[in-house]
């Protein structure tokens, strides 16, 4: 299965403008993220998806970019437009502020592919302060590993550690934190996009439930990495300190 890696790249983003262009280590952020995802030895290709020349200019010098529409909604339209370009089997969307990824993490969800229609990684919550917090999403899983659902609040409902202290409720079940890596067959992808905007999806604000309201299946792969993404500068600059 050939399958091609894409990463999502906006300029303007509300929190940190600029972010994929900001340095770290004396490389770009969004360089640090396509030399992660090259690492992969499932991606026959790695692309940026980006709305802005000025990414764009930058990013040609050691990847190819790719330019999109401006008006997408979500990350997958955006990579959507491009994969439909693309002479490819199944594409991965890789988060373009991530870029300490994990290159067996891209393996990983790509292989689920093979028995799925879409897949994503998730990891075990460790710590009590993810457990209540919205901007870490939960997923959890049925027997065969595909996703039941995914929120912002915090699931399942432990019934009978409900009342106990938070880091007993986390000790009491195995939660899991979802990755925001996406694997998917070009064809599902190229389909999902044109369906509209799920009311669960509009409700949460995660875009991955309009595939499960769809009856699309997802696969999650549960894996020993925790993400390490950049939303604002100081991010950058604690990730710089690792790679230093």
């Amino acid at each position: 299965m050939k399958i091609t890696g894409i990463i999502p790249a906006r300029y303007a983003s509300t929190r940190f403008p600029g972010k994929p262009l900001h340095l770290i280590a004396g490389k770009t952020l969004i360089q640090h993220v396509v030399e992660q995802c090259q690492k992969a030895q499932s991606l026959a290709e790695v692309i940026v998806a980006t709305d802005d020349t000025r990414i764009w200019e930058v990013v040609q010098n050691f990847c190819r970019v790719e330019m999109t529409r401006p008006e997408h909604p979500s990350g997958s339209d955006r990579i959507a437009e491009v994969a439909e370009r693309c002479q490819c089997e199944a594409v991965i969307n890789i988060q373009g502020d991530e870029p300490m990824i994990d290159p067996t993490v891209i393996d990983a969800v790509a292989g689920a592919l093979a028995g799925a229609e879409m897949s994503t990684a998730a990891t075990a919550i460790r710590r009590v302060d993810e457990l209540d917090n919205p901007n870490v999403v939960k997923v959890v899983v049925n027997a065969a590993g595909r996703a039941l659902y995914f929120s912002r609040r915090t699931i399942p409902y432990v019934r009978e550690a409900a009342s106990s202290s938070m880091s007993e409720q986390l000790a009491a079940f195995p939660f899991l934190k979802h990755l925001g890596i996406y694997g998917y067959r070009r064809e599902t992808l190229l389909r999902l996009v044109q369906f509209p905007v799920s009311p669960l999806e509009n409700a949460e604000k995660l875009e991955q439930l309009r595939a499960l309201d769809q009856g699309i299946s997802i696969a999650v792969v549960t894996v020993d990495y925790d993400s390490i993404g950049v939303d604002v500068p100081a991010d950058a600059a604690r990730v710089e300190a690792l790679l230093l």
